[in-house]
């Protein structure tokens, strides 16, 4: 697809189709950064988006069901 830049006040700008924003999923906010002479624009995502996703705590086992409580928590460890 060809565009053309537009004069937005002192600055440039270029008018992205919906359709383009609606498969990257960008919304409001992006971020811009250079890719030697290319200019990459992603939509902002939030740390850790998706990290939980598919986790259900009836399906998983039970990862701390083999810890062992310590006797006497004060007790020095052996080495």
């Amino acid at each position: 697809m060809k565009s053309t830049l537009r004069k937005i006040g002192n600055s440039r700008g270029v008018l992205i189709p919906a359709s383009f924003l609606a498969t990257c999923e960008i919304e409001n906010e992006i971020e811009v950064r250079l890719d030697g002479k290319r200019i990459v624009i992603e939509p902002v995502r939030a740390p850790r988006t998706g990290w939980f996703d598919g986790y259900s705590l009836e399906t998983d086992e039970d990862v701390w069901g083999d810890m062992v409580e310590a006797e006497d928590e004060n007790e020095d460890w052996q080495w």
